[in-house]
């Protein structure tokens, strides 16, 4: 392994307090961690700063390792040198990982063991009470992103690429059976083929007729992978969707709202040209960037953090089970460039059509996510 740091001096904060001044120190720490294979060779890199100026940089190799692993170990090297520096610190964490900062901040359950114990670490590193989290979008977090990725290039990590993919055929070819995940998006409803927003919002439609002869043969599709699980966002139309798949299986639906479709905010229901004329500036920045809101919507880049969770929560509850998730558009087309490891602009590049199967697995041991059939519509022909 190797480190990576540059350190300046530090310059203390002072503030009145009931008469008499009492030194805080406050820092601000960017956090990053990338896997050149999801897993594999991977590595974080931290940035603390003070006052506005760059007091250390830290950036580790980490060995074969997740994504999501590596974010936390960057949090963590962050925490301890700070905590080292001065234990009754505030400390501000800003990371463009909507997972790590919703699960240190308590909102999001940790299901993953690995996750867990590293979570456990960062709470044990400075006092929580000092520490407040922060969601920053990527192009925020360019500094710890591109001293990881240094350390990556210049850090001699023998046959990289060899690595990844023996990795990967050792974990196909294993007879180790992992979780089966199949993403359902829901039937056609009267905003589909219209090509118009459909999020979250009040609006809610239903499936039409079409969407429930979909709903019906897409059921009948699933019903041959014997599922034990069946997952649904609470929307109307996935409900709709997956009542159908639960008469075809006998399974009950056990709703979960981290499936829920994207928030597009004040754009739902309207149509691209709509938007595109009422407001031009505003997509010209949504298709331009994954980190952009639509006004009182949701960044691609918060969904592909959600979707995740979802994931992570479906593996770590039923390992090596075949699990149905009858979600939307937005969330498998991110839970899709999750499994591939591929950057969120690739949202762009895909596609998911009413009642297709998306097929991902997910192996317990170690985690690896991996792209079995995408957007398979053959039960509608």
């Amino acid at each position: 392994m190797m480190k990576w740091c540059a350190v300046k001096s530090a310059v203390a904060y002072w503030f009145e307090s009931n008469g008499s001044q009492v030194m805080v120190r406050k820092f601000m720490m960017t956090a990053d961690g990338g896997s050149r294979g999801n897993p594999g060779p991977a590595a974080f890199g931290t940035v603390i700063s003070e006052n506005g100026a760059v007091i250390k940089e830290i950036a580790e190799t980490i060995g074969v390792a997740s994504n999501n692993v590596a974010e936390y170990r960057g949090l963590v090297a962050g925490l301890e040198a700070i905590h080292a520096l001065d234990p009754g610190a505030e400390i501000e964490v800003r990371m463009d990982s909507k997972l790590v900062v919703e699960q240190m901040s308590g909102r999001w359950q940790i299901k993953h063991p690995d996750m867990k114990e590293l979570a456990l670490r960062a709470r044990n590193a400075h006092s929580h009470s000092l520490v407040k989290y922060t969601w920053i979008p990527r192009e925020e977090n360019a500094h710890a992103d591109q001293i990881l990725n240094a350390v990556l290039d210049g850090t001699p990590i023998p046959n990289a690429e060899p690595i990844q993919q023996n990795f990967l055929m050792e974990r196909l070819i294993s007879g180790e059976v992992p979780t089966t995940i199949l993403l359902v998006r829901h039937g056609e409803t009267p905003l589909t083929p219209l090509r118009k927003f459909s999020g979250d919002g009040p609006l809610n439609p239903s499936l039409t007729d079409i969407g429930l002869e979909q709903a019906r043969k897409v059921a009948q599709a699933i019903k041959k992978y014997k599922p034990d699980v069946l997952i649904a966002s609470p929307l109307a139309r996935t409900q709709e969707t997956a009542q159908e798949i639960s008469q075809a299986t006998g399974l009950s639906i056990n709703t979960d709202p981290i499936w829920v479709e994207q928030s597009f905010g004040i754009w739902d229901g309207l149509s691209v040209e709509e938007v595109k004329n009422k407001y031009p500036d505003e997509y010209r920045h949504w298709v331009a960037s994954t980190s952009y809101k639509p006004p009182m919507g949701e960044s691609y880049d918060e969904v592909r953090d959600r979707a995740l969770q979802g994931l992570e929560s479906v593996a770590a509850d039923h390992e090596q089970k075949t699990v149905v998730v009858v979600t939307h558009n937005g969330m498998i087309k991110t839970a899709s460039i999750t499994a591939l490891n591929a950057p969120t602009e690739s949202v762009f590049n895909l596609d998911i059509s009413p009642c297709s199967i998306t097929t991902i697995a997910i192996w317990p041991s170690d985690g690896l996510v991996a792209l079995r059939g995408a957007n398979d519509r053959a039960h509608l022909r």
